[in-house]
């Protein structure tokens, strides 16, 4: 049976990712050569777009934690999203939803194509809301993990579930773009949405075979309120000197409900007076628990994480923005008859990363852990730390490639917007693939560490600290493009971003990103120097516990 789990859940995520990547990675082009938007205007819609997208889950994954499951969110949002694709594939596909052109002059685009498309964007968005939180920690809930062989069952499923993830992203940045480009727009959404709708059906066969997760708590949110309201009630009271005087249920009470105990950390000590005993007086309240004041802690220290993740996801914003318009100006001439889409530049981002997982995983994690001895290789945070220096390069190279482009161009006496630079758009892979690398640090780690640290009960929320993370790093790059292009281009002086390229100073934007990126990693240090990782108890025999920690290593101040 469950050899069914892995391909059905998989095969949805790999169509999931090619129709996601397929609309983000050239939807900057499609709204500059289609609907005729500015450079400025097609870059902060993509990121407003990309931003919903990414931060939707917050939504959907409180409503499968609360309400109606995981199963049951990701069906209703499914049907919405495949409804988003149908719609987007009319739009690119209809002439009447499209400004028409003769002789090279186009009509202005109507208010009602204007609507019809966005409305098309915003319902995916609203559909991947609820499946993007869900399909995988619903995939996960198929595995038993008191079953020794189903545990490792699972392992080999989040490596499956990853491989299909970059095999749907490469598919979208090879083989779609291109047909976007070179056979049409509708066809180029159409596909996705075949396949999309291919995998749902196989997906719901399954449906009478999978197992669903029974929740423990109805609300699990709701100590992220109760908790700080019951320690500020309780603010004149002293705290006792021994942290084991404050109230926690017995450790044999969290073995027969199944749950885990959160041990107590020194970390936001003031969160501690929601656990003193008989501290309400005459309320009838119980006091909270260890466990429930810790897992607020530990939502308070990964929203400090959070925070410094904000730069990293803008600058992971340009891989589908102005690295591409970038891209639109240099030689992409591959033979006399062939040019490759700038955008398809982004599946070496994909490729490096499938490169680098395995050389990550099968060597880089035995040689640390040997020098190490931490099970993982390096901490998690560590492992954050290098991405986001790895991606600090990033950005310093492609300040360096755009300012030998501007070089170039005075050389070369270019101008005119149309004009191609003499210079291979292949200058810009490195960017590309550093930031590939990046993302096996970063993102995986990302991924794995906002999991692992997110109190049992609100996982599926936790995880979307990950995916806000990246929709509101988008957010602020359109608030950045914004404040950028009317700073630097008023009283007609010229702008660093603007509709021409070639007479703009986008090195000056990107050497602005690179400075903001070495201030965070900054930031970054000091935040993952004072992050007390959680400790938990969990059940390894009938009637025995053992404690579960990370704390495995403090070496460069970033505390396992």
């Amino acid at each position: 049976m469950h050899d069914f789990f892995s391909p059905t859940f998989s095969g949805y995520e790999a169509f999931e990712r090619m129709a996601f990547y397929g609309i983000q990675s050239n939807l900057v082009n499609y709204l500059t050569s289609q609907l005729h938007e500015d450079t400025v205007s097609s870059v902060r819609n993509v990121n407003n777009w990309s931003g919903v997208v990414w931060i939707t889950p917050l939504l959907g994954a409180y409503i499968a934690d609360t309400y109606i499951g995981r199963f049951w969110t990701f069906t209703l949002s499914s049907l919405i999203y495949v409804m988003g694709m149908i719609l987007l594939t009319m739009a690119a596909s209809l002439k009447f939803m499209k400004p028409t052109c003769t002789n090279g002059i186009c009509s202005k685009t109507s208010t009602s194509q204007i609507a019809f498309f966005y409305s098309s964007l915003y319902i995916i968005a609203i559909g991947a809301g609820g499946t993007k939180p869900n399909i995988s920690t619903f995939g996960a809930d198929q595995f038993d993990d008191f079953n020794p062989y189903e545990k490792n069952l699972k392992v080999s499923f989040f490596n499956w579930w990853m491989f299909s993830s970059f095999i749907g992203a490469l598919c979208a940045t090879l083989g779609l773009v291109y047909i976007q480009e070179n056979l049409g727009w509708g066809l180029g959404y159409g596909i996705p949405t075949a396949g999309l709708l291919f995998s749902l059906v196989i997906f719901y066969i399954g449906s009478p075979i999978y197992r669903h997760k029974i929740r423990k708590t109805k609300s699990p949110a709701r100590d992220l309120i109760r908790v700080p309201i019951a320690a500020f009630r309780n603010r004149k009271i002293q705290l006792p000197d021994n942290p084991s005087e404050l109230h926690e249920f017995d450790t044999q009470d969290y073995i027969r409900s199944g749950k885990r105990q959160v041990l107590h950390s020194p970390a936001f000590r003031c969160l501690d007076k929601a656990a003193i005993k008989h501290g309400n007086g005459g309320d009838s309240k119980p006091p909270c628990t260890v466990t429930q004041v810790e897992g607020t802690k530990l939502v308070l220290g990964m929203a400090l994480i959070w925070l410094v993740t904000l730069i990293p996801s803008t600058i992971w914003a340009q891989i589908n923005t102005l690295f591409v318009k970038q891209g639109t100006t240099l030689d992409r001439s591959l033979s006399p008859s062939f040019r490759i889409p700038a955008a398809s530049l982004g599946s070496f981002v994909t490729l490096s990363m499938l490169l680098s997982v395995p050389m990550y995983d099968r060597y880089f994690v035995p040689f640390m852990r040997r020098r190490t001895g931490n099970p993982r290789g390096i901490t998690m945070l560590q492992r954050l730390g290098v991405g986001f220096v790895i991606q600090v390069m990033a950005i310093a190279i492609a300040y360096a490639v755009e300012v030998r482009r501007m070089h170039v161009i005075r050389v070369q006496h270019i101008s005119g917007p149309k004009q191609i630079v003499p210079m291979s758009i292949f200058w810009l892979l490195p960017q590309y693939v550093l930031l590939g690398v990046a993302d096996v640090f970063n993102a995986i780690g990302l991924l794995e560490f906002f999991y692992d640290q997110s109190p049992e009960d609100m996982q599926s929320l936790g995880t979307t600290f990950f995916t806000s993370g990246i929709g509101v790093g988008n957010f602020l790059n359109s608030f950045l493009v914004t404040l950028v292009d009317k700073v630097t281009g008023r009283n007609g002086e010229k702008g660093w971003i603007g509709d021409n390229l070639n007479d703009c100073h986008l090195d000056y934007y990107y050497g602005f990103l690179m400075v903001i990126s070495i201030l965070n990693l900054g930031a970054f240090f000091w935040a993952s120097s004072r992050y007390v990782y959680k400790r938990e108890t969990k059940e390894v025999n009938e009637g025995c516990v053992e404690m579960e920690t990370k704390a495995l290593d403090t070496s460069l101040g970033l505390h396992a």
